[in-house]
C-alpha cells in the first residue's frame, strides 16, 4: 500500500513541476506562488509556513529558484526520489522551449507577432511577481511577527532604495534567524 503511495507521489510530483515549468514565464518567482497553489492549497500536502520555509531555502541556495523550488519540494515529499522526479519535471520543458527557441532565433527576432506576445508576457509576469509578494508577504504579516515585519521592510528598503546587494541581505538575515533560534533554543533548554 505505501509502495502505490509512493509511486503515486512521485509520479504527482513529476507531471505537477512538469506542468507548472512548462507554464511559468518570467523566472523563478512566478513558480513560487504556483507550487503554493500546487502543493498547498490543492494537495495539502504541504503547510503554508513550512512552504515559506522551503522557498527560503530555495532563494538561498544557488541555481535556479524553479530547480531549487522542486529539489526541496521533493525532497520533502519523497526523499532523494522525490528530488530527482521534481528536478525532471522541471527542467524537461525549458530544455525543449529553449532548444526549440534557439532553432527558430532569427525568425522569432525579427517577427512582430512573436514580438507583441512578449511584451504582453511581460505584463502578466509582472502581475504574477506581485501575486507572489503578496502571498508571501501576508504570511509574513499574519504571524504577527515583529522582528519578521521589520526584516521584511528593512530588507526592501535597503535593496530598494539603498541598492544593497541581495546576497548581503540574505546573509544577515540568516545570521539573524540562526542566532534567534539559537536564542530560543537555550530558553527552552532553561525553562525545563
Amino acid at each position: 500500500m505505501e509502495q502505490k503511495s509512493r509511486k503515486e507521489i512521485l509520479k504527482k510530483l513529476f507531471f505537477s513541476t512538469l506542468y507548472l515549468s512548462a507554464f511559468t514565464f518570467g523566472g523563478g518567482y512566478v513558480i513560487v506562488t504556483l507550487l503554493k497553489n500546487k502543493f498547498v492549497d490543492e494537495l495539502h500536502w504541504i503547510d503554508e509556513a513550512e512552504m515559506m520555509d522551503l522557498v527560503a531555502i530555495a532563494q538561498s541556495s544557488p541555481g535556479a529558484i524553479a530547480v531549487n523550488g522542486a529539489i526541496v519540494v521533493g525532497y520533502k515529499l519523497a526523499g532523494f526520489p522525490g528530488i530527482l522526479f521534481a528536478i525532471l519535471g522541471a527542467i524537461i520543458p525549458p530544455v525543449v522551449i529553449l532548444t526549440v527557441i534557439s532553432y527558430f532565433y532569427a525568425a522569432f527576432k525579427s517577427n512582430f507577432i512573436i514580438q507583441a506576445l512578449l511584451k504582453g508576457m511581460r505584463a502578466g509576469v509582472g502581475a504574477v511577481i506581485l501575486s507572489v509578494v503578496w502571498d508571501m508577504g501576508s504570511s509574513v504579516v499574519k504571524l504577527k511577527d515583529t522582528l519578521l515585519l521589520v526584516i521584511m521592510v528593512a530588507a526592501f528598503i535597503a535593496n530598494y532604495f539603498y541598492d544593497v546587494n541581495v546576497i548581503y541581505i540574505i546573509l544577515l538575515v540568516a545570521a539573524i534567524g540562526a542566532v534567534r533560534t539559537i536564542w530560543r533554543e537555550r530558553r527552552k533548554g532553561n525553562t525545563k
